[in-house]
């Protein structure tokens, strides 16, 4: 039976943001804060919970705070840790003279000056510097030097899934935090980007980082994720609830948690999930979401179903560090893939995304749309972004995408054609549909070459002749997905399989000038220049169509079996490029390959 890794994280800021700004008084504030600091404690400690203490800066000049911290690392076995949120306070900004926060945002001498002030008190305060740290977001220069100055540090929150423009347009375009683009689930960050998952020894930085929330793998990625996971209050936020007899109650939040012990069955028996609640959510005033009553309640009920859990052998309550312990020990293989089918438990539809990484790429196949490529990242470029004042990305954290059905639209788009995808239309007696507007659901195997998913066949009637199809996707090491369409009938005529990726980059909406993209097949190439120009050749062992994204630093390769390949460039008002191979069957299957390369 498998066990739930967790971590429960909390952080007592004397001078919590979004309380302070709700209601004005700062020393009630203050006093409120450290009084919601001990009740999450002691919600926690009843239910024979250990937490994560994540001492902020603000902490570090309250006796009180030290004190308990210390008590109840003694008696319950809490660790103490360091956080890098909950910078601002009085000291702060007199300090450094700015309003701003996010440690990832400052300029690398800044960020180095912060990280040794912080862990300097800490150390003052404690006599020993901490076996982990956090932040919304820790960028690969915070971690390495981190990693350098204090090597005890072995565990850190160090992104928050999926939290880009979707979260910045639900805040009023008000919220410049972009960190889209990593794993969901805790990995080792690359030493080059920390949302890559690291290669091999020589690319580890040293620590096990986790997100900085447990989110829903459907309802986040498609909307708001702040709505969307367990931090209870999340829940709240996202109006996921009903009273019955006067009482709130809301079985999402366990249905949630439960899906995440669920993913044990896809990785190996592992599974793991967190809950890390600042105070700012707990105050007497309540939220715009619910009273204050309503607040509290969530939260113990939360941890008395992690306690349940506890209770009968299905949850190991871990501090950060212990985890990264038990992490390494459980993943001592670098190239392993993370593996999450997601189903829907917000509103009971049959949709169910498949989403996979390893230190090659991040996916999501969504089975809603056949099985279709709905999110791609490509790790296996390790592309070493600088982020802060003074770089080029000041505010902009996000791992670039190659598709982004949600940004850069999908098959369903006013203009056919335009959207970004990877999907396949078939074609018989003249007429042709595209697997996305096959509803099917999918399957797990295991296989000697890699994870597998297996979609449920589907039936399309074109011309009259039915044909029946059954897809499947294999996830290989070394950035490799091996498709196969195999036909379970005898339709008794040609059918023709177009296999196609529409491919873009970045991280917003936005599309950047594409022009330094290369396209060919074999030894023909073209450069992008937005005149709808194709390149197709006859299919030959061995040759495939490619484009190479000096932008991204990646190369997008795609063969197989072919009657021919081609690439399509876009035209300006649909900034895409096309990869597409041919087959002409009337029984067996059809297989092809996609694999990313790094491009310098």
């Amino acid at each position: 039976m498998s066990v739930l890794a967790l971590n429960i994280i909390h952080r007592p800021e004397l001078s919590p943001e979004y309380a302070e700004r709700a209601m004005g008084t700062k020393n009630n504030v203050r006093d409120e804060s450290l009084e919601i600091f001990k009740f999450q404690q002691k919600a926690a400690h009843d239910e024979g919970l250990k937490t994560t203490i994540q001492i902020t800066y603000a902490s570090l000049f309250s006796e009180e705070i030290v004190a308990l911290a210390k008590e109840h690392h003694k008696k319950y076995g809490d660790e103490i840790a360091l956080s890098l949120l909950g910078l601002p306070c009085k000291q702060f900004r007199e300090k450094y003279q700015t309003e701003d926060f996010c440690i990832w945002m400052f300029d690398e001498d800044r960020k180095r000056e912060i990280v040794d002030d912080v862990f300097g008190m800490f150390y003052d305060k404690f006599g020993f510097y901490p076996e982990s740290t956090g932040s919304y977001f820790l960028d690969a220069y915070t971690i390495n030097y981190i990693k350098s100055r204090y090597p005890s540090v072995k565990a850190a929150v160090a992104a928050c899934w999926e939290e880009g423009p979707k979260a910045y347009h639900t805040c009023n375009n008000s919220w410049y935090t972009f960190l889209d683009g990593g794993p969901w689930n805790p990995w080792i960050p690359s030493k080059v980007n920390s949302h890559c998952p690291a290669k091999d020894a020589d690319d580890d930085s040293g620590i096990v980082a986790i997100p900085h929330l447990s989110r829903d793998l459907i309802a986040c990625f498609d909307g708001n994720g702040s709505n969307f996971g367990t931090h209870p209050q999340n829940v709240l936020r996202g109006m996921i609830y009903y009273k019955e007899n006067g009482q709130v109650e809301y079985p999402y939040l366990y249905n949630l948690i439960d899906q995440y012990r669920h993913l044990a069955n896809y990785n190996d028996g592992y599974c793991y999930n967190m809950v890390f609640v600042g105070p700012g959510w707990l105050n007497r005033a309540g939220r715009w979401e619910s009273p204050y009553e309503v607040l509290a309640k969530s939260y113990t009920d939360c941890m008395k179903y992690y306690g349940e859990l506890k209770r009968k052998g299905l949850c190991a309550d871990l501090t950060m560090s212990q985890f990264a312990d038990y992490y390494r020990e459980r993943h001592p293989d670098y190239q392993r893939g993370e593996c999450a089918l997601w189903k829907d438990i917000l509103y009971g539809s049959d949709k169910q995304y498949f989403w996979y990484a390893d230190p090659y790429l991040r996916t999501c196949l969504d089975f809603s749309q056949g099985g279709a490529m709905v999110d791609l990242r490509p790790y296996v470029a390790r592309i070493p972004q600088q982020v802060g004042i003074g770089t080029p990305n000041v505010y902009d954290a996000s791992y670039p995408y190659l598709i982004q059905a949600n940004y850069r639209a999908g098959y369903f788009t006013h203009y056919a054609g335009a959207g970004t995808v990877r999907s396949c239309k078939v074609s018989c007696r003249g007429q042709s549909a595209d697997l996305c507007l096959c509803r099917t659901l999918a399957r797990f195997e295991q296989t000697e070459k890699g994870v597998k998913v297996i979609c449920n066949p589907v039936t399309l009637n074109l011309g009259g002749v039915d044909v029946v199809i059954e897809s499947s996707f294999t996830f290989e090491k070394g950035g490799i997905i091996a498709t196969e369409r195999k036909i379970l009938n005898d339709p008794k005529e040609d059918v023709v399989f177009q296999e196609y990726f529409t491919g873009a980059f970045g991280t917003t909406e936005y599309q950047s000038d594409m022009s330094e993209i290369t396209l060919g097949v074999g030894e023909e190439t073209m450069q992008f220049a937005y005149r709808d120009r194709k390149i197709t050749h006859v299919g030959s062992e061995g040759e495939f169509a490619f484009v190479t994204i000096p932008n991204v630093m990646t190369e997008v390769q795609m063969g197989g079996d072919a009657d021919t390949l081609c690439v399509h460039e876009g035209i300006a008002f649909s900034p895409v490029y096309h990869i597409e191979l041919t087959k002409k069957i009337s029984k067996g299957a059809v297989k092809s390959w996609l694999k990313l390369e790094k491009a310098n």
